[in-house]
């Protein structure tokens, strides 16, 4: 008999430390502040099982995990959010539930799903809050007679998304952080031209926010940077992209369904045709005149930023590559997205883990996006009054002719255009210095 009770209680042992072993656990909570957003992640041992619901006065977020347990000493988690005031326990409605609260300063907008388990981290159940707020508007330059051209940099990944991983344990957003602060500087200290970061901070932004902060500033070019991996360590360089045509076609599509966002994305035209009967038709025709122009500048300013990359690090592609990347999701606003290197190449993640090679990528970056800018600037930017004018030599015109015209010396005319004589051919072009 004793025998048979020692072998019972053996067995519903085993079976409840089985059924203790099966449950989910709570391992950690980390809270990413955006200056406008904040991420709550919580780490987990397998893919949560969850239900949630936003209660006000006070403003909270409650969770249910089903069979989960935690001993993560919730009061210690860092927190610097706007939006966060903390994150408690507090009583289950059923045995077996974890219910964690998180207790909030503002009414805001939650969106939760589910993360696999992916390097660094575990199974992860993502909480995205975002501030409720009325609808944004783009920020508007006081008026000028000519303005700074904007950049919008953006630093890929951030905050619990890493991106890839060197062979060393590097992350990808930190390089992307610092290689996006350099150009900033670089840009800020250009006469005529103004950066804006899409974050200042390690924290996530999710792909669509970015090019929307970018259209918020007004801004004449977004450069998203990166560094590229791959499952090899065999592949190296850098290379350049820009938005595919089924991509931009495909946002086109969406954004002809979205009326409310057409004078946004149109300007004052979007006003104008937003009560004509065609008005469809119409928008289609002036967002596909824009992406066509959005696009020929896009590749432009790519080929002149490879050109630049070519002379300070290998180049994965000699030529700007076109792909459905998410970063480069606006037709509207001329995007790149530059792959700095491969992270995943031993090597390569060595230099780019140097400040030195940072600042001669980040002089690349700028050097390129400032050629294309000085030869086609805005018209209404300080930069076009500050640029050499061209003139296309007609039939019967001299060099004393076309100084005259302009009111500078034949000398200065020959030494900009670097001529060794007084022959003009019909059709050339010759840059008109300012006098």
């Amino acid at each position: 008999m004793n025998r048979i009770i020692s072998r019972l209680f053996f067995v519903l042992t085993l079976l409840f430390s089985v059924g203790a072993l099966a449950a989910n656990q709570l391992d950690g909570v980390r809270i990413w502040a955006a200056p406008e957003s904040t991420r709550v992640v919580f780490d987990l041992t397998a893919k949560p099982s969850y239900t949630h619901s936003t209660l006000v006065g006070p403003d909270r977020l409650v969770l249910d995990l089903s069979d989960t347990q935690s001993k993560v000493a919730l009061g210690k988690i860092a927190n610097n959010s706007k939006l966060v005031k903390r994150v408690r326990l507090s009583k289950p409605p059923a045995k077996g539930i974890l219910r964690l609260v998180i207790d909030l300063n503002r009414p805001v907008n939650a969106n939760l799903f589910s993360l696999p388990p992916t390097a660094p981290y575990g199974n992860r159940l993502v909480v995205d809050l975002e501030e409720k707020t009325s609808e944004s508007k783009a920020i508007v330059a006081p008026p000028s007679s000519l303005r700074d051209i904007i950049v919008a940099i953006d630093a890929g990944h951030g905050g619990d998304d890493p991106g890839s991983i060197g062979p060393s344990g590097l992350y990808e957003k930190k390089i992307a952080f610092e290689i996006a602060k350099r150009v900033q500087a670089k840009i800020d200290a250009t006469p005529g031209m103004k950066a804006v970061l899409t974050r200042t901070g390690d924290y996530y932004i999710h792909p669509n926010k970015r090019s929307e902060l970018a259209r918020k500033h007004r801004a004449d070019l977004l450069v998203s940077i990166h560094a590229d991996a791959f499952t090899s360590p065999n592949p190296r360089g850098a290379s350049v992209w820009v938005l595919s045509m089924r991509r931009a076609n495909s946002e086109i599509g969406r954004w002809l369904e979205q009326k409310e966002k057409h004078s946004e994305l149109l300007g004052g035209a979007g006003e104008i045709i937003q009560n004509a009967d065609n008005e469809q038709y119409l928008a289609m025709t002036l967002l596909d005149m824009s992406m066509d122009r959005s696009m020929a500048i896009s590749h432009s300013i790519a080929g002149d930023v490879l050109k630049e990359l070519g002379k300070v690090t290998d180049l994965h592609k000699n030529l700007p590559e076109s792909a459905s990347l998410a970063a480069l999701k606006s037709p509207d606003i001329p995007s790149i997205l530059v792959e700095t290197g491969f992270i995943s190449n031993p090597k390569e993640e060595s230099l780019l883990k140097s400040s030195s090679h940072q600042e001669r990528l980040a002089k690349a970056i700028h050097t390129g996006v400032l050629r294309y800018f000085e030869t086609n600037p805005p018209s209404d930017s300080l930069i076009a009054s500050r640029a050499n004018s061209q003139h296309k030599v007609s039939r019967g015109e001299s060099l004393s002719v076309i100084a005259a015209q302009y009111g500078i010396s034949v000398i200065s005319l020959k030494q900009a255009n670097n001529l060794k004589s007084d022959t003009l051919r019909v059709g050339q072009k010759l840059v008109i210095p300012k006098g």
